[in-house]
């Protein structure tokens, strides 16, 4: 048995970007490596195929990272927002309602449900390690082999900061291989550390090759889309639009039809995708949780909690399909009729077909809505709603292996969406509108325009709600925006209560779907607090030196 071999029988773990395209070509069974235990350069640097897998397990951060899919979905941010609901007060480990209806969730000692500081820091140290083994080993591979390498793992560290800043604001910048009298290091302030995410985003962009060297692999569009992304946090909006120029040239595109881009992991769009497997070596619950509570009994009557329903803060946010706004006034005795396609993609509603049935949310039907309480679970929706994205219709292999659907961080209309916002806050309302116009126009919507940066961000708004519904972004950006305060604290959010008259017809009430109490956003929520461990034993930060409010 040689060296690798030792290594991959003494390190247990299971790492998947892309399983079953990427390392099908690389080796007949999942290579079991963790680079975040018994790291050796010897092991790591022996050559491009130990080197290789020891690089796919910092992927394994982006896989830990798809906030849908992350173990029981425990950290899936859209239910901090007003767009999705969780029916579940604590199952599940799921803590959205304790978090948005108490005053106790967050503490100036953490940040409670969004706490990653020890994570981050985590893979951030690995990655140094590597980095600085990297030097000594160069020589010993061809040069754009390992500039690449070394460009997918700066762009995990880069993605491990963004986290870290989108929760904290600030954090203390390591960026070489710190020893024990480095550990002392004051907190950097935001700008400084935007600025060092933003400069490795662009340099892993010029060093990563046009394509995946294999599917699901980092490459060019990826690292000039996030750096839109990063750039828009950092308030660096020329930077978000030369980037979002520079993914569309380097191959990216929207696909023609919106509902594909949920079907087709590694497409045009999509640009950072994780795959999971269908037999059950790397999956999640996905299904579980987001299927209608009426499929049970078509799936070996298994247990499902449900709990994941869109509110109808979003659900009414879908226009119809002529561009003009949903109204109850107006559309509310025939409602999901002639809406926009992005709705019959995104949302499972009464009387859409699912797998040869009929969903029926409606009071005594099979995926009826369940009144929503400060206990326990309600096992159905409690808005009325189901999201449809994240589940595979007729798909039946997780009833014993565990669900497959892949997760997506990254996809190139969010990269038009930063775009436009950018374009917006320089004044320039032309060009704003013609990237989120791109957007619009696949789904057969009509131009907006806009003169005065009120309107052009008010239509941006609804356009990232709509379009990224259920992907992870609208809690992020209510606090980006500074918003957090006037859309979610002291309001109730919403959902549909209908009964089925007896000749047929359906008659639609809206309700609250917060058990009657009111959520609680306050100023502080803008920027968590620093974890008081590292304000503790880091000498370098005052243990007063808190963000405000805590």
């Amino acid at each position: 048995m040689d060296i690798f071999d030792s290594m991959r029988a003494s390190i247990k773990w299971i790492w998947s970007l892309a399983a079953t395209a990427l390392l099908a070509g690389a080796c007949s069974d999942v290579l079991n490596i963790d680079p975040t235990q018994s790291y050796r350069a010897e092991i790591a640097f022996k050559d491009e195929t130990t080197l290789d897998h020891y690089i796919y397990g910092f992927y394994m951060y982006l896989k830990n990272n798809v906030e849908q899919f992350n173990s029981n979905a425990t950290t899936y941010t859209d239910c901090y927002s007003d767009i999705m609901k969780s029916g579940s007060w604590d199952q599940s480990n799921h803590g959205y309602n304790r978090a948005i209806l108490s005053e106790s969730s967050f503490s100036s000692q953490n940040a409670g449900s969004f706490e990653c500081w020890a994570d981050a820091y985590t893979m951030i140290r690995r990655i140094n390690e590597f980095l600085h083994d990297l030097p000594a080993n160069r020589s010993r591979f061809d040069a754009n082999y390992i500039n690449v390498r070394e460009a997918e793992a700066r762009f995990v560290r880069a993605f491990a900061y963004y986290k870290l800043l989108r929760v904290y604001s600030r954090c203390v910048l390591r960026t070489e291989l710190d020893g024990p009298e480095q550990n002392d290091k004051p907190l950097s302030t935001p700008e400084a550390c935007w600025k060092f995410v933003n400069d490795e985003l662009s340099w892993c962009a010029e060093n990563l090759p046009e394509t995946p060297v294999t599917t699901g692999r980092l490459y060019k569009a990826a690292a000039y889309g996030m750096l839109s992304r990063c750039a828009l946090y950092a308030e660096q909006w020329q930077m978000a639009i030369d980037a979002a120029d520079a993914c569309k040239e380097h191959g990216a595109d929207l696909m023609p039809n919106y509902a594909d881009v949920f079907a087709l992991s590694h497409c045009v769009e999509n640009l950072i995708s994780i795959d999971f497997t269908k037999d059950g070596v790397v999956s999640h619950r996905a299904d579980l949780f987001f299927r209608p509570s009426g499929d049970s009994p078509y799936h070996k009557n298994l247990k499902l909690f449900s709990h994941m329903g869109p509110t109808s803060e979003l659900v009414d946010e879908y226009e119809m399909a002529d561009g003009t706004p949903f109204d109850w006034t107006t559309h509310g005795s025939d409602p999901y009729t002639g809406r926009e396609p992005r709705f019959y993609a995104s949302i499972l509603y009464n009387g859409a077909t699912w797998e040869g049935r009929t969903i029926e949310t409606f009071r005594g039907g099979t995926d009826a809505r369940q009144d929503y309480r400060n206990t326990g679970a309600a096992e159905s929706t409690v808005t009325g709603y189901y999201l449809r994205k994240f589940i595979t219709e007729n798909e039946t292999a997780w009833e014993t292996m565990g669900s497959s659907h892949f997760g997506t961080h990254l996809r190139y209309a969010e990269v038009l969406l930063n775009k436009a916002e950018a374009y917006a806050r320089l004044n320039k309302y032309t060009e704003s509108m013609d990237a989120l116009n791109e957007v619009r126009r696949r789904v057969g919507l009509p131009d907006r325009s806009a003169s005065d940066e009120e309107t052009a961000m008010g239509y941006i708004r609804h356009e990232r709600m709509v379009e990224l519904a259920g992907e992870g972004f609208r809690f992020w950006d209510l606090r980006r925006w500074k918003l957090g305060v006037e859309v979610l604290n002291d309001k109730a959010m919403h959902g549909v209560d209908i009964v089925r008259n007896d000749d047929g017809t359906f008659t639609y009430t809206q309700v609250e779907i917060d058990g009657g109490s009111k959520r609680i956003f306050h100023e502080r929520y803008y920027a968590f607090a620093i974890p008081e461990s590292e304000r503790t034993n880091n000498n370098a930060i005052d243990l007063s030196d808190n963000n405000p409010g805590w």
